[in-house]
């Protein structure tokens, strides 16, 4: 936890940020200058922008001076990945649940605003996860057919919380897949329900296929939690979080 001055320093710099003062792509000024805008010595200004490199804020650039970010979510947005990534086995229910909420969205928005180029890269996705030779190699096409539904909703926040939480539970479905006869072909026929449902351009369709698809997952772990379920002895390689691709305009 950062020292109560420190602390102060990035509460300011924040502010000059959240008011225009400081813009997207803006060069601070220098620490002198900056320690005298803030009220603090330069020390505490090195810990402040340290703190703010960190979390994506700023960005130093050796030679010519400290930048704010283009602050842009998947950029903001790619610490909340890591935190997941930290979180106990405990909480992949929880996990899953705000999946449950975030996926059948995206979805629904991408119905609406889907064209024929994605729709053939979806198609092409869906056909790799039919022919894969592993439940790892079905994971990471299972993981970009979502990624792009994700990045077609139009709403980029969206998409980089998705992309966050999606990694936990990919993991799950990678035990599911191991551990329970038929889950892989299930998964596979659960897509082509949502690609369907993104063909005809229907978001309450898309909405509902992709609930389904994600109700299925949490309702296999929560069952496998009662049971004590032990995780396959070989354990399945899975997909790290990637940045989400910025959605094409509709022509």
């Amino acid at each position: 936890m950062a020292a109560p001055l420190t602390e102060a320093a990035i509460a300011k710099m924040r502010e000059m940020i959240a008011r225009g003062e400081l813009e997207p792509g803006a060069r601070l000024p220098p620490e002198g200058d900056l320690a005298q805008l803030l009220g603090a010595s330069r020390n505490t200004v090195r810990e402040a922008v340290r703190a703010l490199v960190t979390v994506h804020v700023l960005d130093v650039r050796r030679g010519d001076g400290t930048y704010v970010t283009s602050l842009r979510p998947e950029l903001l947005l790619e610490g909340f990945g890591a935190a997941v990534e930290l979180m106990q086995e405990g909480f992949s229910l929880e996990l899953i649940g705000v999946r449950k909420i975030l996926e059948p969205a995206a979805t629904a928005l991408a119905a609406a605003r889907i064209d024929d180029e994605t729709l053939a890269l979806l198609r092409a996705y869906l056909q790799q996860m039919r022919e894969a030779g592993s439940e790892a190699e079905r994971i990471e096409h299972d993981a970009a057919f979502h990624r792009l539904i994700a990045a077609r909703s139009g709403n980029e926040t969206l998409a980089s919380m998705l992309s966050a939480v999606s990694s936990r539970t990919l993991r799950v479905r990678a035990w599911r897949g191991v551990a329970e006869e038929g889950a892989g072909a299930r998964t596979v026929a659960q897509h082509q329900d949502i690609l369907d449902a993104l063909v005809a351009r229907d978001p309450g369709r898309a909405a509902a296929a992709a609930l389904v698809h994600v109700a299925t997952t949490e309702a296999w772990f929560r069952q496998a939690l009662a049971d004590r379920l032990p995780p396959p002895s070989e354990p399945v390689e899975t997909v790290p979080p990637q940045p989400v691709r910025k959605a094409r305009p509709r022509r």
